[in-house]
């Protein structure tokens, strides 16, 4: 009898390199390490191992000395793995050097970071950021020819399937399809602008929820909006910015958007690629900071957020911090983490605790610097009407002589700009 043809599909098997120097000390590497783990993971990688490397003098063609290089490939080889993955940014030179040494696919932090992007991007527009990404990745390495990038859609979004096809694209092409997507990420944007703008003509507040990947955001999103948007224990679950509506315990309504979530070390081209995502939180009133206690690496994962949240300009944007997934704490831990971040709020999402505590701590950080105040507008003015209508509540609007008397409640921002139209 014949036997039956095993059709298992084996996941690719890789071994991990990470790298400790000068400016990244032991500590940061393992933790870096450990990451670089679970972003294999969330690609579906099979991870058979690791090895740290100290790098001292760095070498041009291989980033590690010779004698390291060949000691990490017999490891790889012995392990009988598929790829090797960096936790470095490797130049070209260097990823055609050490595929060509070893025979392996051999990947870094950023390209991995890229396919998973990839895999993750369901919306036209986070789909053309991907791909613009991946090709701006791809324009110096042209004489590399590797698996990660070869599944160009060309044409517009959804003219293709998501299948892998290895093709091969020369300068040219890449130029002329990176010019084509920026165009296209025009209109979308122009498109999303205008959406922003209908909900700020509602007068209604907005609340971006931001911080590390896989740290609970959409799922602190769900609870507080009763939504049902993708919440999985995996890196970058949500890609595309997601905007419900909230209703405070007291009755008040915002809107709350969740973001990408951010992680040491993304690639440049990505952060550029998802400035759409993080927009929202530069333009928010307020921002909902989830971080997961139970990582060790949560103050340094906080660090991170804070960082990007400044490069992006909302740095001074008021937040609220939610200390996620305390239910997996013991007592010590959770008074140590209380005593390092005073006022922020220690929850569970996955049990409901704490739920209520956040929702009426966004609700009065809302409303902290608000002041209610009569504005009289003269009518060669009459712009400041709809910036009240826009940006403020509100409550009442009558008319005389030459004027608009405009009763509201303001943020801090809007009533600094209308201080002198203020009816003392």
């Amino acid at each position: 009898m014949k036997e039956m043809e095993d059709t298992t599909i084996r996941l690719e098997r890789s071994w991990l390199v990470g790298i400790q120097t000068d400016r990244v000390g032991k500590h940061e590497s393992e933790s870096l390490l450990r990451e670089l783990g679970s972003l294999a993971a969330t690609l579906g990688l099979e991870v058979r191992g690791s090895t740290p490397v100290r790098v001292r003098d760095r070498n041009p063609a291989l980033f590690v000395g010779t004698g390291k290089a060949d000691e990490i490939v017999a490891i790889a080889k012995g392990a009988e793995v598929d790829s090797i993955l960096f936790d470095h940014v490797l130049t070209p030179i260097q990823q055609r050097n050490w595929e060509e040494l070893s025979g392996l696919k051999v990947y870094d932090r950023s390209e991995l970071i890229l396919r998973i992007f990839a895999g993750r991007a369901l919306t036209r527009e986070a789909s053309l950021q991907v791909e613009l990404a991946e090709l701006e990745y791809a324009l110096p390495r042209l004489a590399h020819s590797y698996s990660a990038l070869s599944r160009q859609r060309g044409g517009r979004y959804g003219t293709k399937g998501k299948g892998e096809q290895k093709i091969e694209l020369d300068r040219r092409e890449i130029e002329r399809r990176i010019h084509e997507i920026k165009e296209e990420l025009k209109v979308v944007r122009t498109r999303r602008d205008t959406q922003r703008k209908r909900r700020e003509r509602q007068a209604v507040p907005r609340a971006a929820v931001v911080g590390y990947t896989n740290a609970g955001k959409s799922s602190l999103l769900n609870a507080l909006c009763d939504s049902g948007i993708l919440a999985e224990d995996k890196l970058f679950a949500t890609l595309d910015p997601t905007t419900r509506r909230m209703t405070t315990v007291k009755g008040a309504v915002l809107l709350l958007t969740d973001t990408v979530g951010f992680v040491r070390n993304l690639p440049h081209g990505l952060v550029e690629a998802f400035k759409a995502t993080l927009e929202e939180a530069a333009l928010a009133d307020l921002l909902v900071e989830v971080v997961d206690a139970s990582d060790p690496e949560s103050d340094r994962h906080m660090e991170t957020t804070n960082e990007v949240l400044r490069e992006i300009g909302a740095g001074d944007v008021p937040r609220v911090v939610v200390l996620n997934k305390v239910d997996l704490l013991d007592e010590v831990t959770a008074a140590g983490l209380a005593s390092r971040h005073p006022g922020a709020h220690p929850a569970s999402i996955r049990t409901g605790f704490g739920l209520e505590g956040i929702n009426a701590a966004i609700e009065a950080a809302l409303v902290e610097n608000d002041s209610v105040a009569n504005f009289r507008i003269p009518d060669a003015e009459y712009a400041l009407v709809a910036l009240l209508h826009r940006e403020a509540l509100v409550l009442g609007e009558s008319r005389e002589d030459n004027a608009t008397i405009v009763e509201a409640r303001v943020p801090e921002r809007v009533g600094k700009r209308l201080e002198k139209y203020i009816v003392r």
